[in-house]
């Protein structure tokens, strides 16, 4: 298992783009209980990646710390299992 913490991201505001500084995250669509299944997202050597089931775009920022997110109400605080 790995020793750091995968951050979950949402998009509740319905904005078109969301960037973010992680390579690797979850979506969850919108904040529970209207969330979607939970989808692990890779971007390996991309820059882009959309979520198949919300089609939220995700952009990678590398002036982003892992786990921020543009806008920043888009991080999701309070992750659900």
């Amino acid at each position: 298992m790995s020793d750091h913490v995968v951050p979950h991201f949402h998009n509740d505001a319905g904005v078109s783009v969301i960037e973010i500084g992680s390579q690797e995250f979850m979506c969850v669509g919108a904040n529970p209980p209207f969330d979607h299944p939970h989808v692990f997202l890779d971007l390996g050597n991309d820059n882009e990646i959309i979520c198949p089931y919300c089609s939220t775009l995700y952009r990678f920022a590398s002036d982003l710390a892992p786990g921020e997110a543009r806008p920043p109400e888009c991080v999701l605080k309070d992750k659900v299992a």
